[in-house]
């Protein structure tokens, strides 16, 4: 009888441990989970220093959150072509050790960025970020790209769920830490210096995060001999061909693309709806944030129901329908200084905004992956991966614009909501998921 503690393993590969048992599963899913921490918490406490040091900067109530989002994103657009083709030609092992090991360099020149910021200024802090961003996208297509190499195919839908349920953990508990760290280390009179001791929890993580990447067993070179050319670090052209050809999956990655612009839009806005609208402190703002991870953790869960009923059209077109009428109920305002919701009722809006967007990109995401031919699925995601950051990163230019007419027109911040809701309506009113039209 068969050792119920291994799984039968492809011809060549030596049998693996059931999944609970097996030390790379934890070892993956510790350095995943911490390396989501780390990148949330800088990136955090960067978003909420920009809002005090725009604003002492011109002396108005601008910030320039917006442009940290697009420092942030913009490696993703710019490597991740490149960073699939290593995950490929050379074992994924090595490559996830090195990137975590290059955080912990990268967060020692955080601490020195914040600690010299009267030398250095938000160019020092914004070039860690950019450098963190790029260590991520690097560590990206090892991550995702070694599970079917570590574990047995009946495990992998259970290790990607799991893999997605620590990211968001990460998210929200990267957030409210960054929230409450902040809080404290600037007090009421603290400056930017202040923040280096933050670094020091930071560098902590990624020294523990280099720890338990190495209990992940070394895999093979999934493709030895591949060779690199330009295409492959942009759209291979085969992908550019089947986009052309197939109008439902073109549709489908600019839908996804703007979701993220979308989503890139909200997080600032959030931040400053919660410092100058409800009263709140950092960790205030944080919490606010960290609700819409949380309902996205909740409306996946739901999403994955329904699409296995049918209803995945269903679900794209009634998760937009209630993105447009969160981001219009939290786009309202009364004459007076607070927001009409308050502090309770924009969690819960925030919370159903969450719900709505994974109801509404969780088929999408799925029709992306299952609709290519075989022998494209893995330059396709890494595709919708380059469209995705690369709507991130728009966003950042595009939240300074919103962000420069509220102010203009002498609304408050949260109107800038209802002009992120004029970017979905039309694909709520529009946009439909064809699952039927299949490909040629």
């Amino acid at each position: 009888m068969e050792d119920s503690s291994t799984i039968a393993a492809p011809a060549g590969r030596a049998p693996s441990p059931t999944l609970f048992r097996d030390r790379s599963f934890w070892g993956l899913m510790c350095t995943q989970f911490l390396g989501a921490f780390n990148d949330n918490l800088y990136k955090q406490m960067m978003l909420l220093l920009a809002i005090p040091a725009a604003a002492a900067a011109v002396g108005t109530e601008s910030d320039v959150q917006g442009w940290a989002t697009m420092v942030f994103s913009l490696p993703f657009v710019l490597f991740s072509g490149f960073a699939g083709y290593l995950s490929d030609r050379y074992s994924k092992t090595p490559i996830i050790v090195a990137c975590k090991f290059a955080e912990i360099v990268i967060m020692f020149m955080g601490l020195v960025a914040f600690y010299y910021y009267d030398v250095f200024g938000t160019w020092g802090t914004w070039t860690v970020l950019f450098l963190m961003a790029t260590q991520s996208a690097f560590f990206g297509p090892g991550k995702y790209g070694i599970l079917p190499e570590l574990f047995a195919e009946k495990d992998l839908p259970r290790a990607n769920g799991l893999m997605l349920m620590t990211t968001f953990l990460a998210i929200i508990f990267g957030m409210v830490f960054a929230g409450a760290m902040t809080a404290v280390l600037l007090g009421e009179e603290g400056t930017a210096r202040h923040l280096a001791g933050g670094m020091v929890v930071c560098i902590l993580i990624a020294i523990a995060g280099t720890l338990t990447a190495l209990l992940i067993r070394r895999v093979p070179q999934a493709q030895p001999n591949a060779k690199l050319s330009w295409d492959a670090l942009w759209i291979p052209r085969d992908i550019r061909r089947l986009l052309l050809q197939d109008r439902p999956l073109l549709g489908a990655i600019l839908v996804s693309s703007l979701f993220w612009l979308v989503s890139g839009m909200a997080a600032p806005t959030v931040n400053r709806l919660g410092l100058e609208m409800l009263g709140q402190n950092e960790l205030g703002a944080s919490v606010l944030t960290a609700f819409i991870a949380f309902g996205i953790m909740i409306g996946a869960v739901f999403a994955g129901w329904l699409c296995r009923r049918g209803l995945s059209s269903h679900c794209v077109s009634g998760g937009l329908a209630g993105i447009c009428l969160c981001l219009f109920l939290l786009g309202i305002w009364t004459p007076g200084p607070e927001h009409w919701l308050g502090f309770a009722g924009s969690l819960a809006a925030l919370l159903v905004l969450g719900i709505a967007a994974a109801i509404f990109s969780i088929p999408v995401q799925v029709f992306l992956q299952t609709r290519p031919p075989r022998t494209l699925k893995g330059r396709m995601i890494a595709t919708m991966n380059q469209a995705n950051f690369l709507g991130i990163m728009l966003s950042g230019p595009l939240y300074q614009m919103f962000e420069a007419l509220a102010a203009w027109l002498q609304w408050p911040i949260c109107s800038v909501f209802w002009m992120i809701m004029l970017l979905v309506l039309p694909a709520a009113i529009g946009y439909r998921l064809r699952e039927a039209e299949r490909s040629v």
